[in-house]
Order: structure tokens, then sequence, then C-alpha cells
């Protein structure tokens, strides 16, 4: 027979984001890695982030549907269906949302469509999931849930050296919990990307230039003498930029993000300019972030954490009740 949860023993938000500023060099690696990967399958799909955004923001449209009404799929659920209803579109709400101009997100759209990835009948948008499957693999969509359950799961090991609960949960248990709840879970994930990627855009003007940065910033975070070490949020920021010792070159950047090396370079070259690398005589990417931009970055970083720590403390406590009855 199954106990009713207790309020009082989910995890408090403000908690939860003292957790990880004080811990941050140990949830680093896997935090930076799913981001990362992220942002690379994304690419990988259209050639083009924002695009890929867009879909991921039709797709949500149903997960707030699901919310309104009380209802939550489980991963294969959601996805059997030959193809998805979208309520509506609207240019003004994507831009509005997304903060991408107009324009931009209309041609997008038409570019979907051309594809076949979106269909119009009458007023009603269908996203066709044969086609999906072409685009958004199976494998791809598996391999971030567990991304997002190690992130969980380091967090979860946190807690515990925190005295904040008994017994950490097992990875195994919280990937299950994530399929079993798969729309409330992806909607809280997807309104974290929604956030994080928007404040990134802004700062760097597109999301092709924030994966080459956010890349270069994984090697020094993964950094095998790095990651050992136990920093808190504003030590790691300072610590990171000398943490990298053999950087990264533009061949090694495009042929892990699959962006042309030309575009690499040019975008290199922008991060490099606005004090966010540097490279060295054997051009050698690494990070360096100076001056007012490491101001707004540390203030961009501040604010994730903040987005970071809600989700969690959604999620993570949705995993809690489950999990403790």
């Amino acid at each position: 027979m199954k106990s009713v949860p207790s309020i009082s023993s989910q995890i408090d938000e403000n908690k939860i984001l003292k957790i990880i500023n004080k811990n941050f060099s140990k949830l680093a690696p896997s935090y930076y890695k799913l981001i990362s990967n992220w942002l690379i399958r994304a690419y990988h799909v259209f050639e083009d982030i924002d695009k890929y955004l867009i879909v991921v923001y039709l797709i949500n449209n149903d997960f707030i549907f699901f919310r309104r009404h009380a209802i939550v799929l489980d991963f294969e659920t959601f996805f059997k269906e030959k193809a998805l209803e979208i309520e509506k579109i609207n240019i003004s709400d994507i831009s509005k949302d997304l903060q991408i101009p107009k324009e931009s997100v209309r041609r997008k759209v038409y570019e979907l469509e051309k594809k076949g990835v979106i269909k119009k009948f009458k007023k009603k948008i269908f996203i066709d999931r044969t086609v999906i499957s072409k685009y958004f693999p199976v494998n791809n969509r598996i391999i971030t849930l567990n991304e997002v359950s190690s992130l969980l799961y380091e967090f979860n090991k946190l807690l515990k050296e925190e005295n904040e609960i008994s017994k950490t949960f097992e990875i195994h248990q919280i990937t299950s919990s994530l399929k079993e709840n798969y729309t409330f879970c992806w909607y809280q994930f997807n309104k974290f990307l929604f956030i994080f990627t928007n404040r990134w855009r802004a700062e760097v003007k597109d999301l092709e230039t924030f994966c080459i940065g956010f890349l270069v910033m994984l090697n020094a975070a993964d950094n095998k003498h790095f990651r050992v070490k136990d920093l808190n949020l504003k030590t790691f920021q300072k610590l990171a930029m000398s943490a990298d010792k053999t950087g990264l070159n533009a061949m090694s950047i495009s042929e892990i993000t699959g962006i042309p090396r030309p575009t690499v370079v040019r975008k290199v070259k922008y991060l490099i300019n606005n004090d966010y690398l540097t490279i060295n005589e054997k051009k050698l990417i690494s990070v360096d972030i100076r001056g007012s931009a490491f101001k707004r970055s540390t203030n961009l970083q501040d604010k994730n954490m903040l987005t970071l720590s809600n989700f969690i403390y959604r999620v993570f406590n949705k995993i809690k009740v489950i999990n403790s009855n």
C-alpha cells in the first residue's frame, strides 16, 4: 500500500540553489556535457539550432496542454502516435518566447514546412512523426534523457553529502521516473532550455557561437586535473580560466560540432574579440573571459543557476515522491 507523500519531505528550491553553488565543480562535468551535447545534436538535425528549437517549442505546446488538463504521459505513449497535433501556431508568439526575430521565425517555419516536418491542414498544425523520426531519432532522445538522469544523479549524491536525504536514488530509478513522467519532466527541461538559450543568444548573438564557446568551456571543466577539486561556483568560474592547459583547435571544434571550419574560425574570432576566448601561438583555443565579459558571464551564470535549481526542484521532487512510495 502506497503512503501519502509528506509535503515537508520535499527539497526546498533555495536549498537546492545553495547546494549547487557550494558544490558546483562536482556538478559541472555532467551539467556542461548535457548542455554542450544537446546543442551539438540540435545543430546536427537542421544545421541550425534555432530551427531545432522552434520544433521543440511546438512540441512543448502539447506538454503545456497536457499540464493544463492534468495529463502526464510516459515516454513510450507520447512517441507512439504517427502525428502530433499542435493547438495553433503564432509566429509572433514563437518570436517573443524564443527571442528570435519574427522574419527569421517565419522563414525557418517555411523551411520546416518544405522539409515536411510541419504540415498545415486548414488552421491546424501537425508534426509528422514519420519525418520526426528521421530528424529526431529515438537514440538521440534516449541519450539526452540519460544525460539529464546523470545530472540529477550527481545532484542526488550531493544531497546525501549534505544530509538532506538518507539514501541516494540509483541512476536507473531516476531514468525510469523520467520516462514514466515524460511530458511533465520534459516540459520542465524545455522551459529551462528556452530560458538558458535566450540569455546566451542575447549575449553572443547566435547559438552556434555559444555552442562553440560552451564546448571550449566543457574542455576546461572536464580536465582530469581540474574536475576533482571541491570548488564553489565563484571559485570555479575564476579557476576555470587557467584549467585548460591544451585547448582545442578550430578543426577539432568543427569535427565535434559539425559546424564548418570557416564558420568556426569566424565565430571563434568573435568570441576572442569579445573577451571570451583566447588563442595561443599553436592555434589552440581556450577559455579566457575578461573584463566586462567576465562580469556579464558571471551574472548570466548566476541567473542560470537559479533556473537550473528550479528545474531540479520540480523534477527531482517528483522523482523523490515516486520512489519513496
